[in-house]
């Protein structure tokens, strides 16, 4: 009797799924979860307390990762690029705000996403004309190169690394924007700026640096990516749109929903990828159109702002 190819396919699919190569997926979800946690937290910073949803986050991913190539190929040292794209990132979401954001926050919705999606493509076009369409690499430093027994299997030492490093970078994250006095500020400013202005607080100046610090979430990642995957102009699409997944998952505004929504996204991408990887975004919007009909505000999700 003849055997199904179907059935032989389906049967050679699970036999994949052994416990090594489940673990192996496991900490490959964790670690690019954490950088969807990183950079979702970034949006939901900015639009937490600016009320700004930036359709530009994406590009600020690429320019971080780029940033940082550039600062690696002319010191060699990775700190340094991490450090030179973050410190980038901040100065440009600052400068962006400066010039542009802060005239759109009585504005329409609509229009303050058709502006940050034009941002976003000026910054992927100016990026183009500079670099080219060539893909890059950073490589990860010598203390982080290489493999890590684990047991029962091997697995490699930076993905690990930047698992911690992003946990490290959201704790940082957290700490400042919800335990000093800046935190106080940026929620006061959003209640009641006036009041805050009577106090003599420049609440202008406040919101520059809050949209920055959102801009230099996603680019921190960005570079710390980069010795994980090449850089390339148009690489901030996918990652846009798995940001906004993230949000919706775990609640607008919400900078513990960021964190839950990032690490929950990375598992289904990483673990649905081991049966088919066609089939791992498609996972990814299942799980969200479930939230949405079950929890529309999302699962950590905060009040309305209207």
């Amino acid at each position: 009797m003849p055997t199904d190819p179907e059935a032989v396919s389906i049967d050679e699919i699970f036999s994949m799924i052994t416990w090594p190569n489940f673990v192996s997926q496991f900490f490959n979800g964790l670690a690019s979860g954490a950088l969807l946690a990183l950079i979702s937290s970034g949006l939901t910073i900015i639009y937490g307390t600016l009320g700004v949803l930036s359709l530009a986050h994406g590009a600020m991913f690429m320019l971080g990762g780029y940033a940082g190539y550039v600062a690696f190929q002319a010191t060699g040292s990775f700190i340094v690029a991490v450090t030179g794209g973050t410190l980038c990132l901040v100065a440009v979401g600052s400068i962006i705000e400066f010039i542009i954001i802060r005239r759109f926050y009585n504005r329409p919705p609509e229009d303050q996403l058709l502006v940050t999606f034009g941002i976003g493509i000026v910054i992927v076009e100016l990026v183009r004309a500079v670099f080219g369409s060539l893909s890059f690499t950073v490589p990860p430093p010598a203390w982080a190169s290489g493999t890590t027994p684990m047991g029962f299997l091997i697995y490699p030492t930076y993905r690990l690394v930047v698992t911690g490093i992003a946990a490290a970078a959201l704790a940082v994250l957290y700490l400042v924007l919800y335990r000093t006095r800046i935190g106080m500020i940026v929620r006061a400013g959003i209640e009641d700026s006036t009041t805050v202005r009577m106090l003599g607080i420049n609440v202008d100046r406040v919101f520059m640096l809050v949209f920055g610090i959102g801009a230099m979430a996603a680019g921190f990642a960005g570079i710390v990516n980069a010795p994980v995957v090449s850089l390339t102009p148009d690489m901030g699409d996918a990652i846009l749109v798995q940001t906004f997944v993230v949000v919706v998952i775990g609640g607008v505004g919400s900078f513990p929903g960021a964190i839950l929504g990032g690490l929950i996204a990375g598992e289904i991408l990483s673990l649905t990828s081991m049966v088919d990887p066609a089939y791992s975004e498609v996972m990814l919007f299942v799980v969200m159109t479930l939230v949405l009909l079950l929890r529309p505000q999302g699962l950590l999700g905060l009040p309305s702002r209207d």
